[in-house]
């Protein structure tokens, strides 16, 4: 049974296997922010780049705290073969748990087969979780486009950032842009104390500051 997961959900917890062995996905992710995202199958050319670009993102990711997790339908034993490939062709070592899901238990609870695009591989999803196990990202791509990691790392600093303070980022923004102060604040005091490096007025609605904490 497939469900449709939306913006503050909590994410599914499942017990699946994988290439690091048995995950219990809640109880893995912790107090982390957790990326975890689809592939079609093991050995397809576009998969083995996102892997390997997640992989040399090793450290990005841990820097803001973040586990990444990817599944595919293939069973254990084949991942672990892929990985090698992996590896090789993209000078990289996987250092995340690939789920093996070939009994479709996680790409059912996380609506990754979509019928009118393939009956029997799942699309490109992208799930951000936060520390709550709420889901805070959605994204899909078809089969034959391959993710823009850096638009993902982009998001979660996004999501961090407005976590902790009460700004928006705009379009195209990027770590250490400025952003924009959410409508919701209005009091000159609490403006002062918030940004104390001033704002820029485009519009009443529309106030410019420089990023919080830099």
């Amino acid at each position: 049974m497939t469900t449709t997961l939306r913006l503050g959900d909590t994410a599914p917890d499942f017990t699946q296997d994988s290439s690091d062995g048995p995950i219990d996905f809640h109880d893995w992710a912790g107090d982390s922010w957790v990326v975890l995202f689809s592939h079609p199958a093991d050995f397809t050319p576009v998969c083995t780049t996102e892997l390997g670009k997640t992989a040399a993102l090793g450290s990005e990711f841990a820097r803001r705290g973040v586990k990444p997790i990817a599944v595919s339908v293939d069973p254990v034993d084949k991942h672990r073969q892929w990985i090698g490939d992996i590896n090789d062709t993209q000078n990289t070592t996987v250092n995340f748990p690939i789920l093996a899901d070939a009994d479709r238990k996680v790409a059912n609870l996380y609506d990754l087969i979509h019928p009118n695009a393939s009956t029997t591989a799942t699309v490109r999803s992208v799930f951000i979780i936060d520390p709550k196990k709420a889901i805070r990202t959605t994204i899909t791509y078809p089969a034959s486009t391959g993710r823009n990691f850096d638009e993902i790392l982009r998001v979660i600093d996004s999501l961090q950032l407005t976590d902790s303070h009460k700004v928006a980022t705009p379009a195209n923004w990027r770590d250490g842009d400025d952003v924009v102060i959410v409508p919701s604040v209005q009091d000159p005091v609490e403006i002062a104390q918030r940004f104390p490096k001033g704002y820029t007025a485009v519009r009443p609605y529309l106030r410019v500051t420089p990023q919080p904490g830099r």
